[in-house]
């Protein structure tokens, strides 16, 4: 499969066409960033990581219904997608109080929520992706009916049932994490994007020590080493349970 024209450079990804128009070639950056891009870095072998994790997960959420536009990874930084029109909406599943939701409601950090909780995020640079309700989804024509917000609602609750039971298995709480969606010709909503130590939040369960961004916004320690780890507890978890590896 040979690239086309770029169509996206965002913070993390690029996004190409190919010799497919129903598929999109999606190459995973170095690059990190934090705090509205306001904090700048780079991890040698992060995107091949955040490709690697993300591949895994996407087959684990297909292997229990979750529809992805995961197709394949045809190099170690590449994966290969279905087309989507993106929403512009980020859902954040929360199931331990930590970032924003800490410092929005004063929740001290490491409460476990009672329940999942499902956040929309309005996904606009301009506007520092602000956190907004059904009504104003509906107000800015983000999707176009409510039953799509219930669809990404539930989706976003699937999703967390999946990945939170997976990652306690490997010694991981899953605190929080974003996801994102897209719409196939046919209406049909993908989950989309990458799911990784970007887009979640990591504990170890017993130390408490963080194995995500957070290592890069605060300083804390080696992302790349953290998402080695992260990749390696994946690998082992899912090829280790798998049949052909008996």
């Amino acid at each position: 499969m040979k690239k086309g024209e770029l169509l996206y450079e965002g913070k993390a990804k690029k996004i190409w066409k190919s010799d497919d128009p129903d598929l999109y070639i999606a190459e995973f950056k170095d690059d990190l960033t934090a705090f509205d891009a306001e904090k700048k870095g780079r991890a040698e072998g992060k995107g091949a990581l955040n490709c690697k994790i993300s591949a895994y997960l996407f087959k684990l959420l297909e292997d229990h219904g979750v529809p992805t536009h995961f197709v394949s990874c045809p190099t170690e930084r590449e994966m290969v997608i279905r087309r989507v029109e993106m929403i512009p909406i980020e859902v954040v599943v929360r199931n331990i109080a930590a970032g924003s939701l800490t410092r929005r409601l004063g929740i001290r950090e490491g409460v476990r929520l009672p329940f999942a909780l499902v956040e929309f995020y309005y996904k606009n640079d301009e506007l520092h992706d602000p956190l907004i309700n059904d009504e104003h989804a509906l107000i800015l024509e983000l999707v176009d009916h409510e039953s799509d917000l219930e669809e990404l609602k539930r989706l976003g609750r699937e999703v967390n049932v999946v990945l939170k039971s997976f990652f306690d298995k490997i010694g991981l709480d899953l605190v929080d994490f974003k996801l994102e969606f897209g719409r196939r010709d046919d209406g049909k909503i993908l989950l989309a994007d990458e799911i990784s130590p970007d887009s979640c939040r990591f504990w170890e369960k017993g130390s408490g020590r963080k194995m995500d961004k957070d290592l890069f916004r605060h300083d804390l320690g080696d992302v790349k080493v953290a998402y080695q780890e992260v990749l390696r507890r994946i690998r082992e978890e899912i090829e280790g349970s798998s049949p052909s590896s008996t």
